[in-house]
Formats: C-alpha cells, structure tokens, sequence
C-alpha cells in the first residue's frame, strides 16, 4: 500500500521533540494564505477541522490535514514533510526553534497511484 504523506528523519525528529513538549497535536497543510503553503503543527484542541478537510495520512504519529479543495490540487503528489532553519509558519509550532517544517512534493509513479488508500474526510 503507497502513502500519501511521509517525513524525513530530521522532521519525525522535531515531531517527536514537539508532541512531547505541547502534548497532541495536528499538521495541516496551509492554502497559501497568511503563510504560504506549509504544514503547520498546532496543538490538537486548538485547530478546528471542518468538514472541508481531510487526512491524508499520519507522520511521526501525528495525522495529516488539508482543505479538500487543496487536495485537488495536490492528490497526484506524494508529500513528504521535512524540515530546514527559518521561522516557520507564524502559528506554527516549531516556530520557536529556529527550523521550519517544508513539503516537498513528487508525482507518483503509475503503481504507487493505483495502491493509495482512499482520504479519510473529517466528520464533525
């Protein structure tokens, strides 16, 4: 079975150092709004997820969101989640750090496309 989203060592590596510092949390893919279009960590109980969204996926034991809208756009690419220096998104939790959490996208090759897992959409 292909994944649609993936991360990076150094990425599962601040996940782990950022769950257990903020407890549960979530990534959601941003629209490309006030920060662009990064995935952004947020404390569980502080995201909202509407019935426009849907998951993608889990990285470091963490699922994986973005607009349904967005996914359109995107469900062609696998994600994978790494991370680099900078500020990341002004929401965000890594922020603090000094690193930032960056997609990095890929087509799929013709096999890995035909063994994804349907989305999981959000039931509020």
């Amino acid at each position: 079975m292909s994944v649609r989203v993936s991360c990076t060592p150094e990425a599962e590596q601040l996940i782990v150092q950022l769950k257990a510092q903020h407890g549960e949390v979530i990534f959601h893919q941003s629209g490309g709004c006030c920060d662009g279009s990064a995935p952004m960590l947020f404390p569980r109980n502080e995201f909202p997820l509407g019935p426009s969204d849907v998951k993608l996926g889990e990285i470091g034991g963490v699922p994986f969101y973005m607009s349904e809208s967005q996914f359109v756009y995107w469900e062609h690419t696998h994600l994978t989640i790494d991370v680099v220096k900078g500020n990341g998104g002004m929401f965000s939790l890594e922020r603090p750090t000094g690193l930032r959490f960056l997609t990095r996208s890929r087509l799929y090759s013709d096999d890995e496309l035909s063994n994804l897992p349907p989305i999981e959409r959000v039931m509020v």
